[in-house]
């Protein structure tokens, strides 16, 4: 989709956003909203004085607008929230907040009709009359995307802090109202119809999930032969499996391993993504830092190449495989193969949901805390196929996985373009780089992937 250039352009004489449609005017910020009003935390909810506190946790940051799900209520006494009451069409910006990987000042628009004030960590902005607060809520998305807000940060401890003040000097071009309105239904048609290609992306990203996980737990459970004879296993969680496998209680397939790591040991650490793999590997792959153990390493346990660990995460997402060897947590539970395996098969049983939900039944105090032993463990039973069938499951479930998790990436990186698309969209409506002032909306287009990318 193409859209006109307007008929002329000046310089801005702001660097990011160059030239602007001549007519629109050129000033800061501030002189677009009424200024920041500062929240307030307030105390202990009571029977008089609680009102709703919208707070970042409220923010929706893809639809830039402020959720109602899950309001927290304080005791806010009506002197101090008289003058920070809400209303429909204020602007919200986050001034305390952030992380490593996302910049405090996110704006979002508050559509409701509630009386409710912001939290000590958000601002209220109330645009001044002559401005549309939707098309404001785009602007400083826009700003957001570019990280015009980043010289306005702060941080001299983990929370990144926003100078309101300062950023609010910054300068933008802006249109007449009509035009504001204009460019705002625009974006709302616009974002509506990516936003719904996204949603059918993440749709079909849930589906292959699902339909990864079943192909697992069939074939682990009942193999590949549909016409195998079936017998019961007499286990709860397994059901039937073919007549010609045999059942263990799984401490006759796998021992813990109670070996104490040495100084020369690499640490290790397991996560459900990448299994058990070196920490500064993992910091690489995930871009944080893991704690290293410098004090106390006698604690740290051994896992050897071929281990499968039982971790403080397994509760949720099952075993993990070990394919190096190093120094885990005294928290893990290294386990070994005591019989002949292939690893790929076991692997795929261990991140069974069938299993996953067995392990969790085997502890009621895991949910509190406390992490699963291999007392747990050997609570349950586990199917043992011929050492070739369990080569040819692993085989064919990592072809099924390959092919299901290529089809993952793809709806990812169809999220990511429409995401693209949806932000190179605002900035370009909102800069006047695009003029859609002649823009109508067509009755009931039925979006498609090759439109939204354009």
């Amino acid at each position: 989709m193409s859209f006109p250039k307007y008929e002329a352009y000046k310089d801005s004489g702001v660097e990011w956003l160059g030239e602007v449609p001549e007519h629109w005017d050129i000033h800061s910020l501030k002189r677009s909203v009424e200024g920041c009003i500062n929240g307030i935390w307030g105390n202990e909810p009571d029977e008089i004085h609680s009102i709703p506190v919208i707070r970042v946790a409220d923010f929706d940051r893809e639809a830039t607008r402020v959720s109602l799900d899950k309001l927290t209520y304080r005791s806010i006494l009506p002197k101090d929230r008289e003058s920070r009451l809400l209303q429909s069409g204020d602007l919200l910006i986050e001034k305390s907040g952030g992380g490593e990987k996302t910049l405090v000042g996110c704006v979002v628009l508050f559509e409701h009709a509630l009386d409710a004030v912001t939290s000590n960590f958000v601002a209220r902005m109330r645009p001044i009359p002559k401005f549309d607060s939707n098309f404001l809520c785009y602007v400083f998305n826009a700003l957001y995307q570019n990280k015009v807000n980043y010289p306005s940060i702060k941080q001299t401890t983990g929370i990144q802090n926003l100078d309101s003040e300062a950023y609010l000097q910054e300068y933008f071009s802006f249109p007449t109202l009509q035009e504001q309105k204009q460019i705002a239904h625009f974006l709302d048609h616009e974002t509506a119809r990516i936003d719904a290609l996204i949603t059918e992306q993440q749709r079909l990203i849930k589906l292959l999930k699902e339909k990864r996980q079943a192909v697992i737990s069939h074939a682990v459970t009942k193999g590949l032969d549909p016409t195998a004879p079936m017998k019961d296993s007499g286990v709860e969680w397994l059901g039937e499996v073919p007549a010609h496998w045999k059942v263990y209680r799984s401490k006759i397939i796998f021992d813990e391993r109670n070996t104490k790591a040495t100084e020369n040991d690499e640490q290790l650490t397991a996560s459900q993504k990448h299994g058990v793999i070196p920490q500064k590997l993992f910091s690489e792959l995930e871009g944080q830092k893991v704690m290293q153990v410098i004090l106390g390493r006698e604690i740290l346990k051994k896992a050897e190449i071929n281990d499968f660990v039982i971790s403080m995460r397994s509760f949720q997402g099952g075993l993990e495989f070990c394919p190096y060897s190093g120094a885990v947590s005294s928290a893990y539970v290294p386990l070994y193969p005591k019989k002949k395996i292939d690893n790929k098969f076991f692997k795929y049983l261990f991140k069974a949901k069938s299993f996953i939900v067995a392990l969790q039944q085997t502890s009621n105090l895991v949910r509190d805390g406390q992490a699963l032993r291999y007392s747990n463990f050997t609570q349950l039973s586990l199917p043992f196929p011929t050492l070739a069938e369990q080569g040819k499951i692993g085989t064919f479930l990592d072809h099924e996985t390959t092919r299901i998790d290529a089809l993952i990436a793809e709806a990812y990186t169809g999220i990511s373009l429409l995401q693209e698309r949806r932000s190179a969209l605002i900035s370009a409506a909102v800069t006047g780089q695009i003029d859609v002032r002649g823009w109508q909306a067509p009755v009931s287009p039925v979006p498609t992937l090759e439109a939204a990318y354009g």
